[in-house]
Parts: C-alpha cells; structure tokens; sequence
C-alpha cells in the first residue's frame, strides 16, 4: 500500500553518471566547466528529486538505477535504493535502466503501479507528484515537460507494463504508444532541467536545498 492508503507506486528514477549527465548544463552557469562542479550540480539536481518524491503520498519504493551506482550512493541517504544498469537483450541507455527497475520492482510486486521520472527536477512538490498519481487513477499515463515535448513521469498500468518510449519527441511518442496526457497543471513536475534558461525557471518556482545550497555556494549570478 501507498503512505496514502491507496495503490502502492514504486518509482524509478535512471541516472547516467554525475560527471557525463546534463552536458547542456555544462559550463553555462557563469563558471568553467569544471567536472567536479558539474557532477555536483547534477547530484543535487537528483537530491532533490528524490526528496520531494519519496515524501509524496502514494510512493512506496523509489529506485535509482545507475550505470555507475557507486557515484550515485548519496542518494540512498534521502530514501532511495540505487542499483546498477543490468542491460539484457541489448538493452542499455534510458529505456534500458528503466526496464532494468521495471523486472526489479515487480520480482517483488507483479502487481504494482510503476512509474519512470527523470531525474532533474530539483523544483518538485511532493503535492504535485501525488496530484499526478491521483489523477492517473492506475492508468498508463504522462506528464509532458513545460514545452509539451518530452516526458519528465511516465507511469504504468497497476502490473501492466511500462513500455517507456524516452527519448526525443518522448511525449508525443509515449501518446502514440497508449500513455494518456495528464492535464494537471504540476509546474514543478513539468519543470525538468536540461539548459541554464530551464534552472532559471526552476529558480523562480523555488529550487530544492540541494540545489539551492550548491548555487550559493558557487555564486552563480541570478
């Protein structure tokens, strides 16, 4: 069962390593591009994530699958179990960690609701990710960025599969694919970070302390 009473959803959240995630980021935040920073900056993008979400109602497991699980270890502090990618079949990138967390999860609970969520949404509200599983309702369904173009949650059928379509265009690909288009306003769940300009916006809406302590800390201009 959920903290709330209801169906349980257990979370994946996939994560290249720190130091070679969010390339866009690099070096566009009013310093060098220094890898120590960046992985940084990328970890605690993935702090505060993974805080707002294993605070939200509904949310049983939350499991981080990684290709390098050890630079990801922090992350266990917040709630997190962290695994490594164990392609099979081929399988390898995004969709492949996220099926990798897939077999993982349901190898305990066949029947749960499972759902993928990206990593960088260092502004999300627990109330906003609950909203989502509730309007959900146990269906396949997704919640698409700000600019209506790519996935930042992506949840399963209760012990139906995942079939994850990330990628470019995920959106419109994971609607093609049978994933109904949550209308929920969500800002904070729409709001992943890929550029400077998106960490602006993240910024107004009101950053995680992960996030917000490491921007201080290396005087970022706002």
């Amino acid at each position: 069962m959920g903290k709330d009473g209801g169906v349980a959803t257990d979370l994946i959240v996939p994560m290249k390593p720190p130091r070679a995630g969010k390339s866009r980021l690099r070096g566009a935040l009013g310093y060098p591009a220094d890898t120590d920073r960046h992985a940084a900056l990328v970890l605690a993008l993935a702090s505060d994530t993974v805080r707002a979400a294993t605070a939200a109602s509904g949310i049983r497991r939350l499991l981080v699958v990684g290709t390098d699980p050890e630079a990801l270890a922090a992350l266990r502090e917040l709630g997190a179990e962290v695994t490594g990618e164990h392609g099979q079949n081929g399988e390898h990138g995004l969709n492949g960690a996220l099926r990798t967390g897939e077999r993982l999860l349901r190898s305990a609970d066949p029947g749960a609701v499972v759902g993928a969520l990206q990593a960088d949404l260092p502004a999300l509200r627990s109330a906003d990710l609950a909203a989502a599983l509730t309007e959900a309702g146990e269906r396949r369904s997704f919640t698409a960025d700000r600019h209506g173009t790519g996935t930042t949650l992506l949840l399963s059928g209760r012990g139906e599969p995942l079939a994850p379509r990330f990628g470019e265009g995920s959106a419109d690909a994971h609607s093609t694919s049978g994933a109904v288009a949550l209308e929920l306003a969500a800002p904070s769940l729409r709001s992943d970070v890929d550029t400077a300009d998106d960490l602006e916006h993240a910024r107004l809406l009101g950053l995680g302390p992960s996030t917000t302590a490491l921007l201080e800390s290396t005087c970022v201009p706002h």
